[in-house]
């Protein structure tokens, strides 16, 4: 049976916390549907009960950066893959922070940057729904994958930034914020 509340609870909190992955979904209108999955440790933090965050990096697009800008709205669905069954929807919206951005510093400071870390994004919950997730399986957490990080690590800057400042449009033609990566220990600063 589902249940709706206002804010994340620290049940809510504990259970988010303890998982090694979690699904991002947006939309815009005559878009696609555009559904990630996003690991790699310690990237989604709830921020308060009605505020969370999550650090990105540098991919294979930038869907989510697009509709958020056309439509503003985001879900993040996280599933407890252990005991109890239990999966958690937080819906809201969101914005993308980029490291040029005035309030970068701030929320850079719940995250440790990783290497190709472009924007966080920044989302007010509007609602969090809870299910009782009996279909999903009971599944052992092995290792976090450490291809993107080391691809992010060895990539060359003046590579990296024109191919990920030539995706500043979503697959369906949005635009998007052109984002370039933060360079981990030179606070405030992004590559040139």
């Amino acid at each position: 049976m589902a249940e709706f509340f206002d804010a994340l609870t620290e049940d809510h909190i504990a259970m988010i916390v303890a998982q090694p992955v979690f699904f991002v979904a947006t939309a815009a209108a005559d878009a696609r549907i555009n559904l990630s999955p996003k690991g790699l440790a310690d990237t989604l933090r709830v921020l308060s009960p009605t505020r969370v965050a999550y650090l990105d990096l540098g991919g294979s697009g930038n869907e989510t950066n697009a509709h958020l800008m056309a439509d503003g709205r985001i879900t993040v669905m996280v599933c407890n893959f252990q005991q109890p069954a239990l999966i958690l929807r937080i819906y809201g919206t969101g914005r993308a922070v980029l490291p040029a951005d005035s309030e970068w510093e701030d929320l850079a400071a719940h995250f440790a940057l990783l290497p190709g870390t472009r924007q966080i994004f920044d989302i007010a919950v509007e609602s969090v729904q809870t299910s009782c997730g009996w279909g999903v399986p009971l599944m052992e957490f092995d290792r976090q994958r450490e291809t993107l990080t080391k691809y992010h690590r060895q990539a060359d800057p003046g590579v990296w930034r024109e191919k990920y400042i030539a995706r500043n449009r979503s697959i369906d033609g949005l635009p998007a914020r052109p984002t370039d990566r933060y360079i981990a220990g030179e606070a405030g600063t992004v590559s040139e």
